[in-house]
């Protein structure tokens, strides 16, 4: 009898990159895979026809943090309502567990979980632990994550051909600038603002400007004569990411640990508005260990950047490329499927 799994979560990319890992491996071991998420956020452009997925459900849902107090309320209201739909889910379904990658997609599902008694899973993608899987980690079997010293697998989900790609960068010849598929308004003007002292000194710029800033950012580099590689959004971004000798970017987790597995030394500016400011202390961590540069957005200083930018290279990106290891989604599963 094939055994049916529930894997819920997502909202942002960085959610929904870790729920495809997991709902990808449980495909291949041969479970019935469903998804529950949200009509808000990314999560039916990522799953509504995923080959994967047997079968998708996107609840009326929204986030409860950042609200008033009607909103709160209304959100409240609406997660109860999943958690009904969710218990059904289950029920009809003969479920045997629930894998929660976090986000307000998560909510009713989870609840769903602890309700059922159903065998519930936790991975948390960020240092800072998120006020939804804070109420949830209680009842669940494990909770996985890279920050946490009771993880039981620390390594962060990500695709193996990052790992594939690894290499040690020696030189700065070219510099990445990452804002994400969104875009990042003070990276983009931090880039535009330091591209000719990087261009004098020969090194080659790709730069991410999101949708909205693309056609602006590409004509102020022509103005300034400079010949980048400037793209809002694309399909072959890991390739772009492994010309670039050193990076700076968002420290959403998992861009954030795509660049460690790749071995290139990053620059982070964290979203200064991200909850519980989770990207500043994503960065910090590895900061700690001497794995990256770090600066605040409202303290951004091109002097520092390169002070940072002449310091060597290479033994940063050797021991980026040993922080982190292959298969850490098999290795989840693995204990998902012999925990009972």
């Amino acid at each position: 009898m094939t055994k049916t799994v529930v894997v819920t979560g997502g909202g942002t990319g960085g959610h929904l990159s870790v729920a495809k890992s997991f709902i990808d491996e449980f495909s291949q071991r041969g479970y019935k895979v469903i998804f529950i998420g949200s009509t808000k956020g990314q999560d039916k452009a990522w799953f509504e026809n995923y080959e994967n997925i047997s079968e998708s459900y996107f609840l009326d849902t929204k986030g409860v943090v950042n609200q008033n107090f009607l909103g709160k309320f209304l959100a409240l209201f609406l997660i109860a309502k999943a958690v009904i739909k969710s218990i059904q889910i289950i029920k009809k379904n003969k479920v045997s567990k629930v894998v929660s990658v976090g986000g307000f997609s998560a909510a009713a599902a989870s609840f769903a979980a602890i309700v059922t008694k159903t065998d519930f899973y936790i991975h948390e993608q960020n240092s800072i632990v998120g006020k939804l899987n804070t109420i949830t980690s209680k009842y669940a079997k494990e909770v996985f994550s890279s920050y946490l010293e009771s993880s039981k697998v620390k390594d962060y989900p990500i695709n193996e051909k990052f790992f594939k790609n690894a290499k040690i960068r020696k030189n700065i010849k070219t510099i990445i600038f990452l804002g994400g598929s969104q875009g990042a308004n003070a990276i983009n003007n931090f880039a535009l603002k330091i591209a000719p002292i990087l261009n004098e000194k020969g090194i080659h710029i790709i730069h991410q400007t999101g949708k909205n800033d693309f056609v602006e950012t590409q004509k102020e580099y022509e103005r300034l004569n400079i010949k980048a590689d400037v793209f809002d959004f694309s399909t072959q971004l890991l390739e772009k990411m492994n010309q670039a000798d050193f990076a700076v970017s968002r420290s959403g987790a998992s861009t954030l640990w795509e660049l460690v597995a790749l071995g290139i030394p990053t620059f982070f500016i964290p979203f200064p508005h991200a909850a519980a400011n989770h990207q500043y202390h994503n960065a910090k961590y590895l900061q700690e260990n001497d794995l990256c540069f770090l600066q605040e957005e409202k303290n951004l200083d091109e002097n520092y950047f390169f002070e940072c930018l002449q310091k060597p290279i290479e033994e940063k990106s050797t021991k980026l490329i040993h922080t982190i290891h292959k298969d850490a989604v098999k290795n989840i599963v693995d204990i998902v499927e012999t925990n009972i």
